[in-house]
């Protein structure tokens, strides 16, 4: 693998490991009084039902590409949109999963100073960014680099072409259902 390669995966590396560091730290900070932390669950509890009715409607159509993909274009393209898709669904739900537990740190920080506050919310939403970026990644060189140095393909080839066009076309359709 030629060192850019190297370079592009361990930036995307750095972005989730990023992303996960700061996760923890905000997971340490004060969830408010118990009145907030009832109203947070309830917000947590509807996000979950949320995604999980979005989840299974989009999984349907995902299904139903990824074998239409399979069939008229290939097994590498059928495979790029399903890691596409996987990525891009986990970076939503991440995304749900941190922003909903982070606004009840934010209104408790921001009670404190707003300065704490906005601190706060800058870093939660840039634990989403560094996931999505990260993951984008590492989904787009991990297939380029398993097609290519794995697989042996020209990186010009019809195979690699279309399993990254696959990829970034099941990321986007799992992000604007997601809408």
């Amino acid at each position: 693998m030629t060192s850019y390669l190297w370079l592009v995966i361990a930036a995307g590396a750095l972005g989730v490991l990023y992303g996960a560091v700061q996760t923890a730290a905000l997971m340490k900070a004060d969830s408010g009084n118990e009145r907030m932390r009832e109203i947070a669950a309830a917000i947590q509890e509807g996000a979950s039902a949320y995604l999980k009715r979005q989840y299974t409607t989009i999984g349907i159509v995902g299904v139903v590409i990824l074998v239409a993909a399979f069939f008229l274009i290939g097994i590498w393209a059928a495979l790029g949109f399903l890691i596409g898709a996987v990525l891009s669904g986990a970076a939503g739900y991440a995304g749900m999963l941190i922003s909903v537990r982070a606004n009840v740190r934010t209104a408790q920080a921001a009670s404190q100073s707003l300065s704490k506050g906005l601190d706060l919310a800058f870093r939660s939403g840039a634990i989403t960014g560094m996931f999505v970026a990260g993951g984008a990644l590492l989904g787009v060189s991990g297939y380029y680099a398993f097609m290519t140095q794995g697989l042996g393909h020209a990186s010009t080839s019809r195979e690699v072409i279309d399993g990254l066009v696959a990829l970034g076309f099941g990321a986007s359709l799992i992000s604007i259902f997601a809408r």
